[in-house]
Order: structure tokens, then sequence, then C-alpha cells
């Protein structure tokens, strides 16, 4: 009999936390055979990246998930074999005792927020507080071999490349979104936090010789490319032209087309946790805009990945890397830091694979997930 999994996500940060507990709810039942109840308070913003959500039914089958809405007024409901609070949500009370009633407890764990810090590896998997003898673990994504590894399906690194490698399939896909990009042209994504930086970023763009066709998805960061454009608004679709910058509005779209739309691109900004992750597996330049905490404790984290992440490349790449991730989070300027990495771009290129295929190598999230399950048991 299979193992039955509930996972609970409370929607703080618009789509980051539904977007990772969505992909991990799939990949557990479609590469594990795992029974899996995905409740969520937020069925609205769930629908932006799964269209097909019914935003009335309270209970519902996607993909093999049992996606069940979350209300504020919590039914009885049996407690599953493992039960996981995404990002620390709180669980209900009702919910809690009957984890506790269950004649074998269920193991509970905490699905922690990602981290490159030093200590996480260190608290990976140490248990956390008691419910009535029930016992909660810290469980830790991350980079290093002793965290929980990062969200990673069965053959994705395999399927992006067959799709790089295939001119054709990335000229449909982008064509189905209308986007047409001429020959030789730097295409970029950029889906951020509103960030006071963004206009000197794309002054440098504007005045480059190398021309760059840069794909906005609906999002924050809209209102600033909009201010900078000097428009009185921005639509889907909508197509500005700068010098040598071409500005261009895309749909929110599925997780999938987000992949691949990350795998056509060039480079990529990107922001909160899950599309931070999906651009690495792309093997592609990128920039993240980490989510901004109080007392900048956030730009620890972005400190702690920076480390790791650019400790391969030469010391000027390094440093170009480095500074142009600093500017972008701390809203500074980027027109110096962006020609700069430029200059290294061949060697920023190569080592964004070479990093991707380091991180493939190490166990998934979801099969950490499965395997500290059976060695609880």
């Amino acid at each position: 009999m299979k193992a039955s999994w509930d996972i609970f996500c409370s929607v703080v940060d618009n789509y980051g936390d539904i977007g990772v507990t969505w992909r991990l709810a799939r990949q557990l039942v479609a590469e594990h055979h795992c029974a899996v109840r995905l409740w969520v308070d937020d069925l609205r913003a769930f629908e932006r990246i799964c269209p097909q959500i019914d935003i009335r039914q309270a209970c519902q089958q996607q993909d093999g998930v049992e996606v069940r809405h979350w209300p504020a007024q919590w039914q009885p409901e049996t407690a599953a074999d493992v039960v996981i609070a995404a990002f620390a949500c709180q669980l209900p009370h009702v919910y809690m005792e009957a984890m506790a009633d269950r004649q074998q407890p269920p193991l509970w764990l905490n699905l922690d927020y990602l981290s490159a810090e030093d200590w996480v590896g260190g608290c990976h998997g140490l248990p956390s507080v008691k419910f009535r003898g029930v016992q909660k673990y810290f469980f830790f994504p991350g980079f290093q071999p002793q965290t929980g590894g990062l969200l990673r399906e069965g053959g994705l690194l395999a399927q992006r490349r067959a799709f790089q490698a295939d001119g054709q399939a990335r000229a449909a896909f982008l064509q189905a979104l209308g986007v047409m990009p001429a020959a030789g042209v730097r295409l970029m994504s950029l889906f951020a936090y509103e960030n006071a930086g963004l206009g000197g970023w794309l002054d440098a763009l504007a005045c480059d010789l190398h021309p760059t066709h840069l794909l906005v998805p609906e999002g924050r960061i809209l209102g600033d490319v909009q201010r900078w454009l000097g428009v009185d608004s921005l639509a889907v679709g909508n197509l500005q032209v700068r010098q040598s910058l071409t500005v261009q509005v895309l749909p929110f779209i599925r997780q999938e087309d987000y992949d691949r739309l990350l795998w056509c691109c060039d480079f990529n900004a990107v922001r909160g946790e899950d599309s931070f992750v999906r651009a690495q597996w792309a093997g592609r330049p990128m920039l993240w805009h980490i989510y901004r905490q109080d007392e900048d404790i956030h730009l620890d984290k972005l400190e702690a990945f920076l480390a790791l992440y650019t400790r391969a490349l030469s010391p000027p790449a390094r440093a170009a890397v480095q500074a142009l991730w600093r500017s972008w989070n701390t809203e500074a300027q980027m027109a110096e830091a962006w020609g700069e990495l430029l200059l290294h771009w061949p060697e920023v290129t190569a080592h964004a694979e070479q990093w991707c295929l380091e991180q493939g190598s190490q166990v998934d999230l979801a099969a950490a997930l499965v395997q500290f399950y059976l060695n609880w048991i």
C-alpha cells in the first residue's frame, strides 16, 4: 500500500510557495507513486500557474494530485502518513490533533526555504518541536550534498538540452507566444519584484551595440518597465523599441511553458525561489532578485549563494557576476556592472551549464524526501 502524503501550502509570496509545492506534489505522484493531497488556501494564485484549476471546487484531481482547498474553518480529516508544512506554515489545530490520534504517528516535516548558508547542512533533518508526541523535523532544500537537494524532475536536463538543440522547436514555442526575435539578437527574460535600479540597466541595454529583445512576463516589475518606456500602460503583446532594446510583454504562463521560456533565452532575470531554481536548470547566465526581508537579512542569503555559485569562475568573471547581483539587489546603478559582465560573457555562459550539471548530479528534493521517510519508518 503506497504512503499517503499531505502537503500544506499557505500562499504568501504570490506564486513561489504554490509553485514549489505544486511541482513537488506532481513529482511525488509521477515518480514515487505516492498518494498526495495538496492543501492550498488561495486557489486563485494557484490558477495562474495551473489554468485548469477550478477555483470553485473544494476538491479536485489534477495530474494525479488531489488538490484541496484549505478552508478558514477546518473540517476533520484523517491525517496522512507524511505531513509537510511548506515554508513553516501553521497547520490547523484540528488536523494536528488528528495526527496525534493516529495509531502510528505520521512523519511531520517542515519544508523550509532554500538557502546556501553554511548552517543549513547542520540543521537539515534535525528534530524540531513536538505536538502530543508527534515529532516535527526540519527539511532544508539546498545546494550541498548534506542538504535535501533541489526540485528536479527525472529527465528534466535531457529534455532541456534536446529542446535547446532543436531550433525549430524553440522558434515554434516562441512564435506561439507572439515572439519573433531578429537573427543574432540577445534574448533575455525579466521576472522580478519592483526595482528602482531597473532604469539604469534598461538604459545600458538600449545603448548597447548588440541588440537585445527583452521578454517581460506579467508581474510586479511591469510598472517600472512602463515608467522607463514613458507609456501610459503596458498590456500583454505590447512591443516597444528604444534604440537597441526591444521590450515585449508576455502573459503569465504555465510552469512548463515558463521552463521553456527560460531555456530559450540567453540570459534570465528571475525572482523568489521557484523561478530561481528553474533558471539554474536552464543552464544559462542568470540574475536573481531575492525576496527582501527585514533588516536586510536576505543579503546574507544572497552572499552565501554567490560565494558558492561563483567559486569556479576566474577572479575577474567572479567579480563581474557578484557586482551585478549586488547592484540589482540593492537597487544600485546597473550599467557599469552589466558592461563588466559582458566582457566575460563566454566564461559566464559556460559556467552556467557546468553549474547546472554539478547540481544535477546530486539527489533531487522529492527523492530525498521519500528516502527520509523510508529511513524513518
